[in-house]
């Protein structure tokens, strides 16, 4: 038997095409050639380059030079335009070297059938396999590359960002960004100012985030349950009424809060100056306006909680409830033994889902408060602002781009470390063929 391996692998290694031609797959191995010619050329006239301005962010900043007896304005490099296209070129790079095992390892089963005496596939065959055999990959690839591009590549540029000194005033193209190392994560933590706030801000998030996940689904539950007793009637229309909450726009529904808490001119300190009461500071005080974004959160959030157990209710069995009642078990007994278990089985993991929800949770923050009200002591700050409405603070109003980088790295540990720690632990997790 005439082996072909070697021979085949070892000119696909040479030179991308050369092991299909072997093959004798002449046009696959044209075109896997001129994928190659393409690489090289682009490696030859581009990728130095590029890699090179990814290393230094520029030489030349933009400034006058004197020509003779005029100044000229001379644009400069620019250092975040430089940085995204070492990006760009990096992933190419990775892209052209995934082609080329691709490649290799092709020639490589082709020349392993030929030995097995199967003839190697003509081009026709090969097209007419990528439509039929092949056709989700090359469907997937399409959303894959989307994402490697849209979401793979922005979040390497963030993370880049926060290794260097790209904040106000320096700011390109005026002024070249330079690279830092770990300097804007020690200031984050050295800086008084800063890491009081970093501490106050990340406190509160988490404060906020525990107590939004456990009180929308502690009401959403319990209302969900009694909803559901036997002799409850009207249930749909409680259903319904409970569900309007939920059901009118985020948007609508905040700004009418900010309107109707309002300190000065809001209805509902002004019914408390009409009952003899002295009105609330409920958006101006960093406690209370604490508990208010809370509070207003409770009432948006809980409907859909409501709604989520009432469907896992009607799916525990009847015959459960049947037996404790015979047994005579209290009410309150039966909800701890069967029903808690059972709905916290099913929601464990949408639980978790909430508390990393509500961890970055903008629209509730923003809307209501903006994050105010202000702090003296804080950066860039307010009383109820959480680091993801701060982090937004730093980019778009303070341009304090690598700070904004630093928190979003430390968000994104604590969020993945917390919900797949916690997920892990879940009875859903480890037990996910209890019920079926």
């Amino acid at each position: 038997m005439t082996r072909h391996t070697p021979q085949a692998t070892l000119l696909s290694v040479l030179f991308m095409g050369l092991g299909q031609w072997y093959n004798r797959q002449f046009m696959k191995g044209l075109l896997f050639a001129s994928i190659e010619i393409a690489g090289i050329y682009w490696i030859a006239s581009r990728l130095g380059k590029s890699v090179q301005g990814l290393f230094s962010l520029g030489d030349t900043p933009r400034g006058m030079v004197k020509v003779g007896k005029v100044y000229q304005p001379v644009d400069g490099d620019h250092s975040i335009f430089l940085m995204v296209e070492g990006l760009i070129s990096l992933i190419l790079v990775l892209l052209l070297v995934f082609l080329y095992c691709i490649c290799i390892r092709d020639a490589r089963l082709t020349a392993l059938n030929r030995e097995k005496g199967i003839k190697p596939h003509s081009f026709r065959v090969t097209l007419s396999n990528m439509a039929n055999r092949n056709f989700p990959y090359l469907i997937l690839a399409i959303p894959v590359t989307a994402a490697l591009l849209l979401t793979v590549m922005p979040i390497i540029f963030s993370v880049l960002v926060a290794f260097t000194d790209f904040a106000a005033p320096n700011l390109p193209p005026a002024k070249l960004v330079h690279w830092v190392g770990f300097d804007v994560f020690k200031n984050l933590v050295n800086l008084g100012s800063w890491s009081k706030t970093l501490v106050g801000v990340a406190t509160w998030t988490v404060v906020w985030a525990v107590a939004a996940t456990l009180t929308t689904y502690l009401l959403g539950t319990i209302v969900a349950v009694l909803i559901q007793q036997k002799g409850i009637r009207l249930k749909a229309f409680w259903r319904t009424m409970l569900v309007i909450p939920f059901a009118v726009p985020n948007l609508v529904s905040l700004l009418v809060f900010r309107n109707l808490l309002n300190e000065e001119f809001g209805p509902i300190n002004q019914y408390l100056e009409l009952l003899g009461l002295s009105g609330l500071p409920w958006l101006n005080d960093p406690t209370w306006a604490r508990i208010t974004v809370i509070f207003v959160n409770l009432w948006l959030g809980f409907p859909l909680i409501m709604i989520l157990v009432s469907g896992i209710l009607t799916t525990i069995p009847k015959d459960l409830y049947e037996a404790a009642e015979v047994d005579g078990a209290p009410r309150f007994y039966t909800f701890r033994v069967i029903t808690l278990p059972l709905v916290l089985y099913s929601t464990a993991p949408i639980l978790i889902m909430q508390f990393a929800g509500n961890f970055n949770n903008f629209n509730v923050i923003f809307l209501l408060t903006n994050g105010n009200p202000v702090v003296p002591e804080y950066v860039y700050a307010g009383g109820t602002d959480l680091l993801v409405t701060w982090l937004y603070k730093l980019t778009l109003t303070n341009n304090q781009y690598n700070f904004a980088s630093v928190l979003s790295i430390l968000v994104f540990i604590f969020i993945a470390s917390v919900s797949i720690l916690n997920y892990r632990r879940t009875r859903s997790f480890k037990e996910e063929d209890l019920i079926q």
